[in-house]
């Protein structure tokens, strides 16, 4: 199949540059966006949908149990199984959530894990489920996983996925980045001839994250 050319983006919930955003995105000619801390509030979903329209893309998932994730996806891409999940959460602490679908073949999950460490944990319990069941030719994970290399979390992620990624250097804050928070992992067989982060004016006001592209294909 056609490669598939994967974006994941914490956008900071569009609190800076709007129309960095839009720029980076069409000039990175993303086939998905994986969204990370899209708009919230009453007109959060409204404020997606113009976003994803001017940069070209359409929304696949947001909203609802979606919470802090969303799914953008290039028109014209076949796209199934768009749904959202509900991650466990404590009071006092982000409701958190994932969006993922089913786009020309492959499984795309946008993932924002929790600040804390024992919640993460409790988010693999789903998170890992998801990654099981998938009946599609391969799964890309792709979002802000709140965790260095190393860390636990990450760890148990990397039974079952393959992080592409190890090489693109730290992505956070855009600025100075000097943690690398976001990461894209794949299934067994899923074949990755890119990967890499962007970081140049645009980005660095864009957004407190760097962007992260991968090309993927499935066998």
């Amino acid at each position: 199949m056609p490669s598939l050319r994967v974006v994941t983006w914490n956008l900071r919930q569009l609190k800076d540059d709007r129309s960095a955003v839009v720029d980076v995105i069409r000039a990175l000619d993303a086939d998905v966006v994986a969204v990370q801390e899209p708009p919230r509030g009453p007109w959060g979903r409204s404020r997606l949908r113009r976003l994803a329209h001017d940069a070209g893309l359409t929304v696949a998932v947001a909203g609802g149990g979606a919470r802090t994730t969303a799914l953008l996806v290039r028109p014209g891409l076949p796209v199934h199984g768009a749904r959202s999940m509900r991650l466990a959460w404590r009071p006092g602490r982000t409701r958190r959530g994932l969006a993922f679908a089913e786009v020309a073949g492959i499984r795309v999950i946008s993932v924002h894990l929790s600040l804390a460490e024992a919640e993460r944990q409790r988010h693999l319990v789903r998170l890992g489920h998801l990654v099981r069941s998938t009946t599609s030719s391969g799964v890309v994970l792709a979002g802000d996983l709140n965790e260095e290399p190393g860390g636990p979390t990450r760890r148990a992620l990397e039974r079952h996925l393959r992080d592409v990624t190890t090489a693109v250097g730290p992505t956070f804050p855009a600025r100075r980045p000097h943690r690398r928070l976001d990461a894209v992992l794949v299934s067994p067989g899923v074949r990755v001839s890119q990967a890499r982060r962007v970081q140049d004016e645009l980005t660095r006001v864009a957004s407190d994250h760097l962007p992260v592209v991968v090309e993927v294909s499935s066998p």
